[in-house]
């Protein structure tokens, strides 16, 4: 009897398996024979979101220095002093202005808020901050300029204070898809974590960190750069998940002939921080030391120096909207191929045909061909298009491109829904959406037709069922 069963069960077993075989002959037979294409990638600039050529105060579409060169974020700073005249009231409706303006530009936006300058203001902080009994010292910058004053910013008013701001301004933008990145400048002559030139002495070191974990703790979803310098400062930055900024990225000698930032800081700087690795979770910005014009009247290699900062996984460079030097458009289109993410599909493998109601699978191979990946979450997605009358359908991956880094190959597998499709001709477009969307945020370097930022890859004939 033991016997008998187990041949009946294993007779269970084959008919099970032969359905499941017929089933799949007749799943394929519904979605065609596969197609496998390979875009064909190109080598166009795009103004990707969170990465690139960046404006600085001022907008791409009114930044004359960028002569085409496409760019999608805008760089800004500002004293402390600026957006809270009144105690309490954060002119919200200033930075608001700046991400509306931002966004129409096509552009995201970066800031930096600073508590020490050495304009022709007495201080760069409210007034009512020193009236309200906040410590400070007055100081000249070298031997020339009006006197300035700074808080003490290891006095628990100016903490409560400044904390405030830090955690109003967390409230209303952390997260904003309008926001590009937030540079921490709260220390130092224009928030640059010195006071080189005065005899100011910098807060301690528990005042320092306790700033840079208000502006992490406030801005827990927005990318965050910190300026390199005080190696304590930066490393416990860079270990709480923020990147780093440079600015004077070019400079081969123009401050000392026996040291400059290229050779002697940035990279000694970098390790010492044990910020290596830090470049994979968070973005490296780098500022032209004064720009691009100064490297070529000094006779500097523009291409090398663009190498360097690639080398460093480098996502934004801002030459401060300066007019680029003769001679140099093609190492700046160059740098710009590599500088941040480059997402290309290198395979698109689909059925050529599907019935109504069937779902069509569609497998995408993806490589980043940048130097850094994606801080913020996209989505691959693919849709089909009528070739007549009808709406687009759509399916997007629930898997992110944050983080896909360089030169480690991707795959996204996506089923689209038929369901309620009419029979038909219907073009099939890949892109890659903004979070909770159905529009393109990031543009492809593939060559063929476009809709919008949607790529188009190939057609799909939908059967009746």
């Amino acid at each position: 009897m033991a016997g008998s069963r187990m041949t009946r069960r294993d007779a269970c077993k084959t008919l099970a398996a032969a359905a499941a075989v017929t089933l799949g002959a007749e799943a394929a037979r519904a979605q065609g024979d596969p197609v496998t294409v390979e875009p064909a990638e190109t080598d166009e600039l795009l103004a990707n979101p969170h990465m690139g050529w960046q404006t600085f105060h001022r907008f791409a579409d009114d930044d004359e220095a960028l002569a085409g060169l496409p760019s999608s974020s805008a760089y800004f700073r500002f004293y402390w002093s600026q957006i809270e005249k009144t105690k309490g009231q954060v002119n919200l409706d200033f930075l608001d202005s700046l991400l509306e303006r931002a966004d129409a530009a096509g552009q995201k936006l970066a800031f930096r808020v600073m508590c020490a300058g050495t304009d022709d203001a007495y201080m760069h902080v409210p007034p009512w901050l020193k009236d309200m009994g906040c410590p400070g010292f007055e100081f000249h910058y070298g031997d020339w300029g009006p006197v300035h004053w700074v808080p003490d910013m290891d006095s628990p008013v100016f903490q409560r204070e400044h904390f405030r701001l830090i955690d109003t301004l967390g409230e209303r933008y952390d997260g904003d898809p309008r926001l590009d990145i937030v540079d921490i400048g709260s220390v130092g002559l224009w928030g640059e974590w010195h006071m080189s030139g005065t005899e100011v002495e910098m807060p301690k070191p528990e005042t320092r960190h306790a700033i840079v974990d208000r502006w992490c703790q406030a801005f827990p979803k927005t990318p965050k750069v910190m300026l390199i310098g005080g190696e304590e400062d930066m490393k416990r930055a860079t270990a709480g998940g923020c990147g780093w900024r440079a600015d004077c990225l070019g400079d081969m000698g123009g401050f000392s002939k026996t040291w400059n930032h290229m050779e002697h800081f940035y990279r000694q700087a970098v390790a010492k921080a044990e910020a290596e690795d830090a470049w994979k979770a968070a973005p490296v910005a780098f500022e032209s030391c004064w720009d691009m014009r100064k490297w070529h009247d000094e006779g500097w290699d523009i291409p090398a120096i663009f190498d360097y900062a690639l080398d460093l996984h480098a996502s934004y460079e801002n030459n401060k909207s300066a007019p680029l030097p003769e001679g140099s458009r093609p190492h700046v289109e160059r740098f710009l191929r590599r500088l941040g993410y480059r997402l290309v599909p290198r395979r698109v493998t689909y059925g050529a045909s599907v019935r109504a109601g069937e779902a069509l699978a569609v497998s995408i191979e993806w490589e980043n061909v940048g130097v850094a990946p994606p801080y913020w979450d996209y989505y691959p997605a693919v849709r089909l298009v009528p070739e007549g009358r009808g709406e687009p359908v759509a399916a997007v991956s629930e898997i992110t491109v944050r983080g896909w880094l360089p030169g480690q190959p991707r795959r996204t597998d996506l089923e689209l829904d038929t369901t309620g499709l009419a029979a038909g001709e219907y073009a099939l477009q890949i892109g890659i959406v903004e979070p909770g969307g159905r529009t393109p945020a990031v543009r492809l370097p593939v060559a063929g037709r476009r809709e919008g930022n949607w790529s188009v890859i190939g057609r799909v004939r939908v059967a009746a069922r």
